[in-house]
């Protein structure tokens, strides 16, 4: 699997360890160790897959690097990277825009499988594949360009919030649980906490409600999950 990787992390034998288990699969990564460094990079190279980014770090932090790769490129994979374990930090990483965090310290393979998850949500470099659009109502999804619209305005979303709507759209009515969520949209190899589907969820809500604290669209279903109801 090919793509271009920016890599954030102020401890060199950590970033080390990383950029050799995802060179060893073919990625190409942009290696530093400020943010005022990945924002150069961010402003140098339009074209970064994923970014990998430490949250806490002197000057500035990964979080306003993923608020800046969040404004000027919704579409680009982001995982955190953060020593803390709180549940505010993590809910902070997800609310700022990344689609995954890693807490440290973590193994390799723990890594690489929250990457492939990504990277299959982004879908890098995968050729010959021809889907279609799916329309429900007054939404739109191209799978092909990645793109979702409402009332024919495009709405920028990132990888793991098109994976959900189009989970949705594809399937009205139909209600889930965060388990089915977190397996269709993150893999059946995924292993992380529910709550990170619910940010996200909440992210979409912002973006396509017309009020989010009373959301049309996107039903909660009480106990169990979510729906998209059909309109």
């Amino acid at each position: 699997m090919k793509g271009k990787v920016l890599l954030l992390e102020d401890d060199e034998s950590i970033r080390s360890m990383i950029a050799i288990n995802l060179k060893r699969v073919g990625m190409y990564i942009l290696e530093v160790g400020t943010g005022e460094e990945a924002l150069d990079m961010v402003d140098r190279h339009n074209d970064i897959d994923i970014a990998v980014l430490d949250i806490m770090l002197p000057g500035i932090d990964g979080i306003q690097v993923c608020r800046k790769i969040r404004k000027d490129r919704p579409f680009t994979g982001i995982i955190m990277l953060t020593a803390k374990a709180q549940e505010k930090d993590k809910i902070n990483a997800l609310e700022s825009g990344a689609d995954d965090y890693v807490t440290k310290p973590f193994s390799v393979a723990e890594f690489m499988a929250r990457m492939n998850s990504l990277i299959r949500r982004v879908k890098i470099n995968i050729e010959g594949v021809q889907t279609g659009v799916i329309k429900q109502g007054k939404f739109e999804i191209d799978e092909n360009s990645k793109k979702f619209y409402k009332d024919k305005i495009e709405i920028e979303l990132t990888p793991t919030e098109f994976s959900i709507v189009k989970l949705f759209m594809k399937t009205p009515g139909k209600a889930y649980d965060r388990n089915d969520i977190l397996t269709e949209v993150w893999g059946e190899y995924y292993f992380g906490e529910l709550k990170i589907v619910d940010v996200n969820v909440r992210r979409l809500r912002k973006k396509i409600e017309d009020d989010p604290s009373i959301p049309r669209y996107i039903e909660t279903v009480w106990g169990m999950g979510y729906r998209w109801k059909e309109v």
